[in-house]
């Protein structure tokens, strides 16, 4: 038997990134400064977005974009925002974060929020929109920025998954509020850990560097490079948060960044593959027109889920499930019977492996593995199938 068939495994040029952080070693500055500043530019220049700002985490990030956008928008504790409950939980931890509450509409084909049932769950106290990219794919995001806009609401979108994800040509993020994406350990461009917060409003990108540094308002590496026998000096003028990026993971970026499209684009070879030799009963969840998706995902719906997991187990293939539905957990249980789609969705999905080393060899043998059992129900075991459940 072959070596075991991983979900995910990270691609880093370790010669071109060493270099990168040697830099960082060689000026004595690993935290906030050159690196950070220059990776943010390239992130700019590289999604056409007009800002954009280095973060320790997307789950920092999107605690972040919901700070601000309701202290601009003059929100109240209790205040609500709609989102999805088939995500990785730090998307709706945010918004209790900030004591507002979570609205869980359904998903649609896609997995994705569902235009329809988000305006069915609009109610006087709804302020925004937190809409997730699952797995790079785009869904009705074009249905959803025109229903926020038309009911004068703000849009999140958590873009985890997408970096590198255009629709109709363009990057996305362009059309909503802000926007959010992740560089975790597992993510298509892999920093270790770290995001970027994109707003679309300069002053909110100013004021987010504050945020993200307790407040302060020069951060050190200004304080640095400024002149003058005050440049020590600072402001704090909020209870901020340590959030911020460090130039060690801005060095894998920037390195990263350079090979993201020919990343992506085998990805979505991989994923051609899949769709040719998977058999045709095997259900696939689609991608939305006019998506050209980061396809940090490839997902099936089976049913006997997790036998098929174990059986999958058994020849050394080690899928993931992305995600059991947030209303499973006990503190989002009060929502569980509101959105029966993405409950059942939930007990069906299985993420194929996608990385850079999986070869049409090893897509043959998984797509053949599950054809075969596509033809024979597998039969039930006590074991517990070995699930990468990864944000």
């Amino acid at each position: 038997m072959s070596e075991g068939i991983q979900l995910f495994i990270p691609k880093y040029r370790i010669d071109e990134c060493l270099a990168e952080i040697k830099e960082c070693l060689e000026k004595g500055w690993t935290g906030v400064g050159f690196k950070t500043i220059e990776f943010e530019k390239e992130w700019m220049k590289y999604t056409g977005l007009p800002c954009a700002h280095f973060v320790a985490s997307a789950t920092a990030g999107l605690h972040l974009a919901v700070r601000l956008l309701k202290e601009q928008g003059g929100w109240e504790d209790g205040d609500e925002i709609i989102s999805t409950p088939l995500t990785f939980v730090s998307s709706n931890h945010a918004i209790l974060y900030e004591n507002l509450n979570v609205v869980f509409a359904d998903v649609d084909k896609y997995l994705c929020l569902d235009p329809k049932s988000i305006e069915s769950r609009i109610t006087p106290k709804t302020r925004a929109v937190l809409f997730v990219g699952l797995g790079g794919n785009t869904g009705q995001l074009a249905e959803v920025v025109k229903l926020c806009k038309k009911r004068n609401l703000k849009l999140i979108l958590d873009a985890a998954h997408m970096a590198g994800t255009r629709f109709n040509g363009r990057h996305v993020g362009y059309d909503a509020d802000v926007t959010v994406f992740s560089f975790h350990a597992v993510k298509n461009l892999p920093t270790a850990d770290g995001g970027m917060i994109c707003f679309n409003e300069p002053e909110l990108d100013k004021e987010v560097r504050k945020w993200s540094w307790l407040g302060i308002n020069k951060d050190t590496f200004s304080r640095t490079v400024s002149q003058g026998a005050y440049k020590w000096h600072y402001e704090v003028e909020s209870a901020g948060f340590k959030y911020h990026g460090n130039s060690i993971m801005a060095s894998l970026g920037l390195v990263g960044l350079k090979y993201l499209d020919a990343d992506n684009s085998y990805r979505r070879q991989l994923a051609a593959w899949y769709d040719e030799l998977l058999a045709e009963q095997i259900e696939r969840v689609p991608v939305a027109p006019g998506c050209e998706s980061s396809r940090h995902l490839y997902q099936i719906l089976v049913d006997d889920r997790d036998e098929v997991m174990l059986a999958l187990n058994d020849c050394k293939i080690y899928p993931g499930v992305h995600y059991r539905v947030n209303t499973a957990y006990e503190m989002y249980a009060h929502a569980a019977d509101s959105v029966p789609r993405a409950s059942v969705a939930s007990e069906r999905i299985i993420s194929l492996p996608m990385h850079m080393g999986v070869t049409r060899l090893d897509v043959e043998r998984i797509c053949s593995t599950l054809n075969e059992m596509s033809k024979v129900k597998p039969k039930a075991k006590k074991t517990e199938p070995v699930a990468r459940v990864a944000t």
